[in-house]
């Protein structure tokens, strides 16, 4: 009797056969250096296969970071900058990321065959469950620029239930009108898909100046490999319906939001109209100086800054230091105060001017933000 004890003792954590500590630790940090550099999976759906890259590990309770790229980039062109920022580790520390890549725009990814139907912006939204019940995943966070932001929004209305909140950068919720599919027809005579894209994505103010970003973008972009599924993806973001956002209607995002737009970005009048559209109890308003037209990009710190302040109020990360912006201009979460499953969600994002004063509005009024 004794030695069976004797055997149960020794293997109270029992070993893989020929296993030694050493390779267990091994195994075990091996495993962890593939969750830094992602998993990349591939699921199909009833309107073809879509791509996305997870990193880390879910978190009790928590609901995994979901994004979704602009027209002519892909997740790592448009997220990376944002994401490998210093102060950034400090929220992926806390969450589950999903980096979707729209179908087609994954590298390494063949060009569809001539005559291939892609998917309109509202099938690729409806591709999303098929992603979230492959990963078991339940709620989200949304970030989305462009055409991302688009298509985030459009599930957001369908799955409200799934949508904790939404980080809505350059989003234009409406669909084309006959003086804008009049105007890109013209444009489109005279300009290459890759210059109009660029025209999409940054200011001309921008183009003109032909900064290094500039540079490096215009270059990614017109020398794309699937620059023929990128003209797919620009043509469905351009026949986009309107998404009838009505402020007090049935028609509205039922989450916390953050809007952003760059100043002078393509995208502004868009985004601010859409901002009047939105319930101003749930919705905040970041329009930020000397970003150009992907803020993500130019100021990700900023950007990072405010992304904590978002998801403080909406409960999470509440012992998160705000470091970069409190550096420079002190800046603060004006709350308004609304409890939804026990956690108080801020609604309004406010920042000081040069004098140190903090702004101040009646609760769950939604301000612009110029940083």
């Amino acid at each position: 009797m004794a030695e069976l004890q004797e055997v149960q003792i020794t293997e109270e954590k029992p070993l893989l056969p020929g296993q030694t500590s050493e390779t267990a630790k091994e195994a075990e940090l091996a495993a962890r250096i593939l969750l830094d550099q992602g998993q990349t999976h591939s699921v199909e759906t009833p309107y073809g296969s879509v791509t996305f890259t997870v990193y880390g590990t879910p978190k009790p309770k928590r609901p995994a970071i979901f994004t979704y790229h602009d027209v002519g980039l892909n997740y790592k062109s448009c997220f990376q900058p944002l994401f490998q920022f210093g102060d950034m580790q400090e929220i992926i520390q806390n969450f589950v990321r999903v980096h979707v890549d729209a179908p087609g725009m994954e590298d390494g990814a063949p060009v569809f065959p001539l005559g291939y139907q892609y998917p309109s912006l509202d099938q690729l939204a409806d591709m999303i469950p098929c992603i979230l019940q492959y990963l078991n995943f339940s709620t989200i966070i949304g970030v989305g620029v462009g055409a991302g932001a688009y298509i985030l929004s459009r599930y957001a209305l369908t799955h409200p239930d799934t949508v904790e909140g939404l980080v809505l950068i350059n989003i234009d919720p409406n669909a084309k009108g006959w003086m804008d599919w009049a105007a890109h027809k013209l444009t489109g005579l005279t300009s290459s898909i890759p210059e109009m894209i660029l025209g999409h994505l940054f200011s001309q103010e921008e183009l003109s100046g032909n900064s290094e970003l500039i540079q490096k973008y215009r270059n990614i972009i017109t020398h794309a490999p699937n620059l023929e599924n990128i003209e797919l993806y620009w043509n469905s973001y351009n026949n986009r319906r309107d998404l009838n956002f009505e402020r007090g209607g049935e028609m509205t995002l039922k989450c916390p939001v953050m809007l952003v737009v760059g100043d002078q970005a393509p995208h502004e009048d868009a985004v601010v109209e859409c901002n009047s559209k939105l319930d101003p109890t749930q919705t905040s308003f970041l329009k930020m100086a000397d970003s150009g037209g992907q803020p993500q990009l130019t100021q990700p710190g900023k950007l990072t800054e405010a992304f904590k302040y978002f998801l403080q109020g909406m409960g999470y990360m509440a012992s998160s230091c705000m470091t970069r912006l409190s550096r420079s201009r002190t800046a603060s979460l004006t709350s308004a105060a609304s409890i939804d499953g026990g956690r108080s969600r801020s609604r309004t994002l406010s920042q000081s001017s040069e004098s140190g004063t903090l702004p101040s509005g009646p609760p769950g009024h939604t301000m612009e933000v110029s940083c």
